[in-house]
Formats: C-alpha cells, structure tokens, sequence
C-alpha cells in the first residue's frame, strides 16, 4: 500500500485521542501520520525488512501506551501513537501485494518481513499493489474518517496528502516504465550501485 494511505490509517487510529486526551490531539495526530509512513524509509535498502518490525513495533507500542497512560506528556503519547502507527503499517503490508517492482503481476511471495518469526509473510493481495485503485480508494475512505474526526484546520492537510495518492495512482505504472529505460542506459560501473532487486525486476 501507499505511504500515504498507511499515514492515514494512523491518523485515523490516533483519532481516539480525541476522545481521551483531547489536549493532546495535535501531536497524536502528527505522531500517527509520520510513524504510519515511517517505515518504507527502507524503500531503496532492503524494503519491507529494514524498517518493517510487525511483531517488535507492536510490543514496543503496548509498552510505551502503557507508559503514556500513566504518564501523559507530548513526549510519551507522541512516541506511543508513532509505534502504533509503525505497527498498523507493518501489519497492513501483509493484506497487499509482494515485494516487486511490477507486483500487479502477482509473482513475489514476500509481503513483509517477520523477524520476530525469521520468515518473510505471504501477501494476501487484497489490495494488489501499492497505487492500485481500490489502494487509492481505501486513502480516500482514510481521510474522510481524518475529516470526520479532527477540528476543520487539518483538512487541507488530508486534502493534499489524497492529492498526492491520487497522483502516485496516475503514474504509479508509467513510473516503471521510465525507470526501466533509466536502468537500460546506465554505464556498468553504475549499474552495480543500483540495488539488485530492481535490477532484477527491471530485466524480468
């Protein structure tokens, strides 16, 4: 899925702080929102491995939830909803495709890597690939529920962050395409910097 629908997922999540912690809505929301896209930082290294920790980031969560409860601050509460939102993200990831540069064709079995099992889990592909229709709608369901949720002033905020999915949708293939010919003309001494999964994906 998208960075940004993984950012709105938990924003949407965070939105309970409004509820039980109203004073402190503003920085669950923005801890939400960068720990739900925090994780494909790894994108150019060893994606879905690197930052992805669907079992560690669930517990470091419950623990510093726990600490948040009973020491509320903008630090604890802060730190709390980025783990949460880590977490929520490295679990999304397994309901999606595989770990391939063109995943509509359905042939990676490597959703996210468990390294709490050892193993990489399988995708489910529910929603197929990163930028895929129904990944797009599921960002607009996303932030409507931010809209419905927070005070109006984030709106424009929800407003561009689904700008940007619609966009990524638009070229997420086409993107592809220009990397492919990117590739094709690089020198060999540049090529061997280039991460070996793109490479791979690119000439299959």
């Amino acid at each position: 899925m998208m960075a940004t629908t993984h950012a709105l997922a938990g924003m949407v999540v965070a939105g309970v702080t409004v509820v039980i912690a109203p004073d402190y809505t503003s920085v669950a929301v923005a801890a939400a929102g960068i720990g739900g896209a925090f994780p494909d930082l790894d994108l150019y290294a060893d994606h879905r491995k690197t930052l992805h920790f669907p079992t560690y980031y669930a517990a470091l969560a419950a623990v510093f939830v726990t600490v948040a409860i009973v020491v509320p601050d903008p630090l604890t509460v802060g730190l709390a909803w980025f783990l949460v939102a880590a977490a929520l993200h490295s679990g999304m990831d397994g309901f999606g495709g595989g770990l391939e540069l063109k995943p509509w064709r359905g042939t990676s079995e490597r959703a996210v890597y468990d390294h709490y099992r050892g193993r990489w889990l399988r995708p489910r592909r529910w929603v197929r690939y990163d930028g895929a229709p129904e990944d797009l709608a599921l960002a607009v369901v996303l932030g409507l529920a931010c809209i419905a949720i927070y005070p109006a002033s984030i709106d424009p905020v929800i407003a561009i962050v689904i700008g940007i999915s619609a966009i990524y949708t638009l070229l997420r293939k086409p993107m592809i395409w220009v990397a492919e010919r990117f590739v094709d003309a690089l020198p060999p001494t540049l090529l061997d910097r280039v991460p070996e999964r793109f490479v791979e994906d690119f000439r299959s």
